[in-house]
């Protein structure tokens, strides 16, 4: 991945669209397309409000949740579908990522594809790699340079005098690697026509470039791991200047015991976008706001 520049959490604020106080309602969207407006999409990203009101004290606890109001042209924006695999090796995440699929993916599909908002599936390199919509794409200067030489690369591996930082090996393993061997994009998900599948950041971007994308609305899995960390992902494309919008019931993450009753993993994931720069909404509010 190309390398990006890295910001204090002072520097992120202040370049964020929460910081600038960007509204895109009433901007330039009625551009002319043989004599007819080109279509919109209407949404209300919700984002995390640092600031709290006049008459305030400065605490935590009078912080909140705000909403904005964006007009934003169909052709800059696009779905981003992240590892929508069609199983999972932990139970219960798999009929989470199940049920949202069949009730939230299936109809939100259904309504991009009809008002000609673009999708890209993005399911993760071996699956993307191996599908016919491949889109081959890379950036002049996207392969990685040589890797610094620190940390020594035995630390990175754990290998000779670190081989006692190793995480234990974990004797089923091999059933993880089975079901991961054997995923594809989730059925219900395939790519339709000429949807773009990438497998990398880099392949994402060309993709928006090529396409004049701006806004990157994302869906899929898991919310605490791939939605965040991915190349591809929500804070990547970020930083790479794109505004990125979470829907939030078109996801869930990898819980553990404790929090699996409140699926606090899941909700602190979309709360922690919500805080620093990016935002979240529903497939309810991006569909009722293509029609």
């Amino acid at each position: 991945m190309t390398d990006l520049p890295r910001l204090d959490r002072r520097e992120f604020l202040a370049t964020s669209a929460v910081a600038a106080g960007l509204s895109l309602t009433g901007s330039s969207n009625a551009a002319e397309n043989g004599g007819a407006a080109a279509p919109t999409l209407q949404i209300h990203p919700r984002y995390h409000r640092w600031h709290v009101d006049a008459g305030k004290e400065w605490l935590e606890t009078n912080t909140g949740q705000a909403h904005l109001d964006w007009t934003i042209p169909v052709s800059q924006a696009a779905l981003v579908l992240v590892d929508v695999w069609s199983d999972h090796y932990l139970q219960d995440t798999a009929a989470r990522a199940d049920e949202i699929i069949k009730e939230r993916f299936v109809p939100l599909l259904a309504g991009c594809r009809k008002a000609g908002l673009p999708i890209i599936h993005a399911p993760s390199p071996p699956q993307a790699i191996g599908h016919a919509n491949h889109a081959k794409l890379a950036e002049p200067g996207s392969v990685p340079g040589p890797r610094d030489s620190w940390p020594p690369a035995p630390f990175r591996s754990k290998a000779g005098p670190y081989q006692s930082y190793r995480r234990p090996a974990e004797p089923r393993e091999p059933e993880i690697r089975q079901v991961r061997d054997g995923l594809t994009i989730h059925p219900l998900v395939e790519p339709v026509g000429s949807e773009p599948v990438v497998a990398t950041g880099d392949e994402l971007h060309a993709v928006c470039r090529e396409k004049g994308i701006l806004f990157l609305l994302y869906a899929g899995f898991n919310t605490n791991a791939c939605i965040l960390v991915r190349d591809y992902g929500t804070l990547a494309m970020s930083q790479r200047g794109y505004e990125v919008i979470l829907l939030r019931d078109c996801t869930t993450g990898m819980e553990s015991p404790d929090s699996r009753p409140t699926m606090a993993q899941t909700n602190g994931a979309i709360l922690f976008l919500e805080m620093f720069g990016q935002y979240s909404t529903t497939s309810d509010d991006v569909l009722a706001g293509l029609s």
